[in-house]
């Protein structure tokens, strides 16, 4: 994977993209990504998205859905003409993604595994759609809201934490998923420290539950209930929490407020049932 920063207008994948003129039209199978065109005033050229594209809520309605982000159709998507496809690695499958290039002249592939990383997003989104001076004042707002996150976190004890994503099997995120760099940030340490799969099943026996001193239970893509945390809190005898799912992998214009809302919920970690509303 090409790291190369130096050019805002190469992906994920090493490929730089020419800008694409006020004529693009853009598909977008990344919900984060979807907002954040919209953020910078390119809602008028995306002619695509998925059904879990939901923000801006009233906005994106408009634009036509092409199902969901594992198996989106191709068909509706070669009717609908992109010029763009904007893609991710983890959220969409390499076997449909490269289907789509047979007639989708410009894959995006985007992969932010750190907060940080929105600032390069950003960028690349703002060379090759001509929207750099926007793409440079969302930048500053992401800065400012890290450093807020930053700043609280490092007031306060770290804890080491079980995030789970899924049940049936249970499910939970390894180091070097954005997620788990996004709760880094927040001082929390995610276990297990080291696994095989980005996100690991997990068994009732599993060590890692006694090695969490916290259990957070998000609102996606499985959405966690209360009742979800009473059975887990009377069987591990551990803090459990349910946590906004959207703070912590959302990247794009809703990191800006999702990194704010998790400063302020760090601050009140000992709250058993979770309260996804910011505080």
């Amino acid at each position: 994977m090409n790291e190369d920063e130096g050019d805002p207008g190469v992906d994920w994948a090493g490929t730089r993209h020419v800008p694409a003129g006020p004529s693009a039209r853009i598909a977008c199978v990344v919900p984060s990504i979807t907002e954040t065109l919209f953020a910078l005033g390119l809602g008028d050229r995306v002619v695509a998205r998925t059904g879990f594209c939901v923000h801006p809520h009233d906005a994106v309605r408009a634009v036509p859905r092409i199902g969901g982000t594992k198996d989106f159709d191709l068909q509706r998507l070669r009717e609908l003409r992109p010029t763009h496809l904007i893609v991710n690695i983890d959220e969409n499958r390499r076997e449909v993604v490269d289907r789509a290039r047979e007639f989708v002249p410009g894959i995006v592939v985007t992969h932010p595994l750190r907060p940080e990383d929105n600032r390069r997003l950003f960028g690349l989104l703002g060379a090759i759609f001509g929207c750099a001076a926007a793409a440079d004042a969302l930048a500053g707002r992401f800065d400012r809201a890290l450093a807020y996150l930053q700043r609280r976190a490092d007031d306060l004890p770290r804890e080491r934490v079980l995030y789970l994503i899924w049940r049936k099997p249970w499910m939970t995120v390894a180091r070097d998923t954005y997620i788990a760099a996004t709760l880094r940030s927040a001082g929390f340490d995610t276990v297990p420290e080291r696994c095989e799969q980005r996100y690991p099943a997990l068994s009732d026996d599993d060590a890692v539950w006694r090695k969490a001193q916290r259990i957070l239970l998000s609102s996606e893509p499985y959405a966690f209930r209360a009742r979800d945390v009473e059975e887990l809190q009377s069987r591990v005898g551990r803090p459990v929490m349910l946590i906004d799912g959207e703070w912590t992998s959302w990247y794009g214009v809703r990191a800006i407020d999702g990194l704010r809302a998790l400063a302020r919920w760090r601050e009140r970690p000992k709250v058993s049932r979770g309260d996804r509303r910011e505080a």
